[in-house]
């Protein structure tokens, strides 16, 4: 009876023993043992996850790098041919800089007549675009240009949609071409080197004294299509397009560029409003203008050497 009771009270005991043994033993090494483990499983599993997160990063990367690339490789939209010492290229040379169109520019001086620009271009004339959308591919007139761009691209700061404001605009700029133009070219064309218009006295073979008389009676005449932009078409604004400048006011300011040559009275307001139109557009209006400044002080130059 007693070696029964001793066997049955040790089962108890050992199991009492043995279980908080156990559980002392296993929970260090349980922890030595998944510490290591937990680390190589955390690297071995962020290894291919870094590898698949970058990837995409970097064919994304090299992707936006090739677009960049063949952006910058592909040719402008718009080619321009012109040339620098006019007034007429002058204002569509601002334009498309104000505007913030992607072109090119091509000096063609002395290449009008070329057949190749003849081919395109049967008037020979400059400033010249070339874009896809136009019927035949080409188009000239300087003012014609500025809307058909301002058009093709919602410009309406430049060249208001408004039916009225927009008439205000065309109407100054045609006035501009077909009325104060051809005094100032009269006027200064035979300084400038510049060829006049058939049917002009500067163009033919009349005695210089006609030719000086007709050439006086132009700048006489430029004063009074003067006032009419002051007083009609600005206004008391600052430009013809209200507080910003429009297509007008590029070419009317383009144009007063060519006064210089003949050292022009221009009245007061004219000079602030050249000023006004160069601050408002800057390196747009500045760039373009250098070119025609540059030209009459070598006219100049030349003609007091």
């Amino acid at each position: 009876m007693a070696k029964t009771t001793t066997n049955s009270a040790k089962k108890p005991a050992a199991k009492a023993a043995t279980k908080p043994a156990a559980k002392a033993a296993t929970k260090p090494a349980a922890k030595a043992a998944t510490k290591p483990a937990a680390k190589a499983a955390a690297k071995a599993s962020a290894k291919p996850a870094a590898k698949a997160a970058a990837k995409p990063a970097a064919k994304a990367s090299a992707k936006s790098a090739r677009k960049a690339k063949a952006k910058s490789a592909k040719k402008p939209a718009l080619t321009l041919s012109m040339l620098k010492p006019s007034v007429n290229n002058m204002c569509v040379r601002v334009f498309a800089r104000a505007a913030g169109l992607d072109h090119s520019e091509t000096d063609v001086w002395g290449h009008t007549r070329s057949p190749e620009y003849m081919a395109r271009n049967p008037a020979h004339l400059t400033p010249m675009i070339e874009d896809k959308g136009l019927p035949r591919g080409v188009l000239w007139e300087s003012c014609a240009i500025m809307q058909y761009l301002a058009n093709k691209h919602g410009l309406e700061k430049l060249y208001p949609k408004a039916p009225a404001k927009r008439a205000m605009i065309d109407s100054a700029m045609f006035y501009l071409i077909g009325t104060l133009y051809p005094y100032v070219a009269r006027a200064t064309y035979p300084v400038l080197n510049f060829p006049q218009y058939a049917g002009e006295v500067g163009h033919s073979d009349a005695h210089p004294d006609n030719k000086a008389e007709a050439q006086k009676a132009a700048i006489e005449a430029i004063a009074e299509p003067l006032e009419v932009f002051h007083s009609f078409f600005r206004n008391g604004k600052p430009f013809i397009g209200g507080k910003n400048p429009s297509i007008a006011d590029i070419r009317l300011a383009a144009t007063l560029e060519f006064l210089a040559a003949i050292d022009y009275a221009l009245p007061q307001w004219a000079k602030e409003y050249m000023t006004a139109i160069e601050k408002k557009l800057g390196k747009a209006y500045a760039e373009p203008a250098a070119d025609v400044r540059g030209y009459i002080a070598y006219v100049k130059s030349q003609a007091a050497a």
